[in-house]
């Protein structure tokens, strides 16, 4: 009974007076992080990890399939390889792990709302990601033992796709990357739209497909791709190199910014000013 009333309590702080639904249900969702963040710091940075933890099952079910099917099929292991990816967000939104390229959206609201400070939205939005990278080495890492991954030929649809990500150039890695979020938090702002679960899952899974197929940079996708790669490629990949790495998280997470924060997340909360009956 206790606990029911501080659940009631907390719900009934959170919740204001928005003229938008959606920026109503993301003023709690912000609230509902920042407390969690304050309150209990290791099931904040739990919850990150857990986020990875379902993106590397995704990642990993996602290359497998497509590396079957290559050798049945050649060529279409892009298309199950989008569709199989796209079950990560649905695993990540249902189950409520923190994903970094999500809090862009998130924590750039906070801070334009004046929810959150601009010090503590930046530092939730950074612990995060640290967090979503050591849950995505630590998974990588294990499931390196695993038979999929075991003996991987030299050229595979998973070695192959690691290969193209490193010989983008910067620029093609930044626009990717604004497109790839652009496309997960159109996924989140239309999951908060929609009710049912099952018209959530349908959602996210066509809408996650379109930068899976696409081939976007996603960054915290990329951390268990490239922390996979390294530990079963055993020398394999001559361009898997750290300056290679680092190039291509440091444009796909400046680019994720841009698409989730700014263009998704700041469009949205200018979008939906109370000076405007417009709203979502």
């Amino acid at each position: 009974m206790d606990c029911e009333s501080k659940k009631t309590t907390f719900e009934k702080t959170s919740v204001v007076t928005e003229l938008s639904p959606m920026m109503q249900q993301i003023r709690i969702g912000i609230e509902k992080k920042d407390h969690l963040f304050k309150t209990s710091f290791c099931r904040y940075a739990v919850r990150a990890c857990y986020a990875c933890l379902f993106l590397s099952l995704g990642t990993t079910i996602a290359f497998s399939v497509a590396m079957k099917m290559e050798s049945i099929v050649s060529n279409s292991g892009k298309f199950l390889y989008a569709f199989m990816f796209s079950w990560s967000l649905v695993m990540i939104l249902f189950l409520n792990g923190e994903l970094g390229t999500a809090n862009m959206l998130y924590m750039t609201i906070a801070v334009h709302r004046k929810i959150l400070s601009f010090k503590t939205a930046v530092t939730i939005l950074f612990i995060c990601i640290f967090f979503n990278l050591v849950g995505a080495i630590v998974c990588a890492y294990l499931l390196s033992y695993t038979g999929t991954f075991a003996q991987l030929a030299s050229h595979n649809y998973f070695f192959d796709s690691v290969q193209a990500k490193l010989l983008k150039p910067s620029s093609q890695i930044l626009v990717e990357g604004i497109f790839a979020n652009i496309v997960v938090n159109i996924a989140v702002l239309m999951g908060l739209r929609i009710k049912e679960d099952t018209g959530k899952i349908l959602v996210m899974i066509f809408i996650i497909y379109i930068f899976a197929f696409l081939g976007y940079e996603h960054v915290i996708a990329n951390f268990p791709t490239f922390s996979l790669a390294l530990f079963v490629s055993h020398g394999t990949l001559n361009d898997l190199v750290p300056s290679n790495i680092l190039r291509n998280i440091f444009f796909a997470l400046l680019g994720n910014y841009i698409g989730g924060g700014l263009i998704m997340g700041f469009g949205y909360s200018w979008l939906n000013s109370n000076t405007t009956q417009y709203l979502d």
